[in-house]
């Protein structure tokens, strides 16, 4: 944990991610006029396992800015050698349900070469809710941030309530469960966050499975983050509009995991009390690591190195990083 002695809490998932490189584009081999018929088998050139899901992604990235976060989920009976890389990070592990009688989730994921990509995900240990009551181990919870990320929909539902009674501010970042969340519980969450945040097609969903307007949804959360990819991010409250530029990568090895290191630097620059550019610079930087490497939790740099690549980048020096 930095100087700041903020708790971080990430809900969401932990899963073995099974990322695989399709060497031709989906589209090529998906015809639209045969899709209700569609069977289609794509050979991959590469398989890699790798540590993820949505908890432990934040996570491992918030530990390299220094903080010490703690992960809220459940992981099973094959946790041990994602728990010793977790521990080795300096992440609190202690509020991680271990399920005995099943698998952690498991994601599978196809890359093909425009970074298009088709997932499937197994739940395993995820399906099994982890409500542990935030009272019982934060005492300070003026110097407490949340971040709900998708993962089981009972325990999103859960800490959105526990955070909104407790008076925690809390990001709300439902993405892949949005289908699974009715308009009314994703109301619910929406209505005591700091951010929502989603990439566009997802914050469109939510408008949309909700029938709110964006001006509406701002009344209910203090910003929208909009994710857009290569084209940057979008940063709206009630009286700002901030568009945050990508942060270009000398090369792109696999686009996943990206999103979830906005997130670690959209909690950096909040919880150091930053302009909201800053805020969104930082959150774009972050962002850019992983897609370096394949795999989620294969990049690193010191907070010195993060530093310097956001002046080069941004051309502009960042204040007491």
């Amino acid at each position: 944990m930095t100087g700041t002695g903020t708790s971080i809490l990430v809900s969401g998932s932990l899963a073995y991610d099974r990322i695989m490189d399709f060497p031709g584009r989906f589209r090529e081999h998906i015809l639209p006029e045969k899709i209700h018929v569609l069977s289609v088998s794509f050979l991959v050139k590469t398989l890699r396992e790798n540590f993820g899901g949505t908890a432990g992604n934040i996570a491992y990235n918030l530990s390299l800015m220094e903080f010490r976060p703690t992960i809220i989920a459940s992981a099973g009976r094959d946790f041990d050698r994602y728990r010793a890389w977790l521990e080795s990070k300096n992440i609190d592990l202690a509020r991680v349900q271990i399920i005995d009688d099943d698998a952690t989730a498991s994601a599978y994921i196809f890359t093909d070469q425009d970074n298009n990509q088709i997932s499937g995900f197994h739940p395993g240990a995820m399906s099994r809710p982890n409500t542990v009551k935030v009272e019982s181990f934060i005492a300070d919870h003026r110097e407490t941030i949340g971040l709900i990320a998708a993962g089981n929909v009972a325990d999103m539902d859960f800490y959105a309530a526990e955070y909104q009674r407790l008076g925690i501010a809390y990001i709300y970042d439902p993405a892949q469960q949005i289908p699974a969340l009715s308009d009314a519980q994703l109301k619910n969450g929406l209505k005591g966050a700091q951010v929502f945040i989603g990439n566009d097609y997802e914050v469109d969903l939510v408008l949309n499975k909700t029938g709110l307007t964006k001006s509406e949804m701002l009344s209910s959360v203090e910003m929208i983050i909009t994710t857009l990819g290569e084209k940057g991010s979008l940063i709206e409250t009630q009286t700002e509009r901030i568009a945050i530029p990508a942060v270009k990568p000398p090369i792109v090895k696999d686009p996943t995991g990206a999103g979830d290191a906005y997130r670690a630097g959209l909690i950096k620059g909040l919880i150091e009390k930053r302009p909201l550019e800053e805020v969104g610079r930082l959150a774009a930087l972050s962002a850019v690591y992983p897609i370096e490497q394949y795999g989620t939790q294969n990049h690193s740099y010191t907070l010195n190195e993060f530093s310097i690549r956001y002046q080069k980048s941004f051309n502009q020096t960042l204040p007491q990083i």
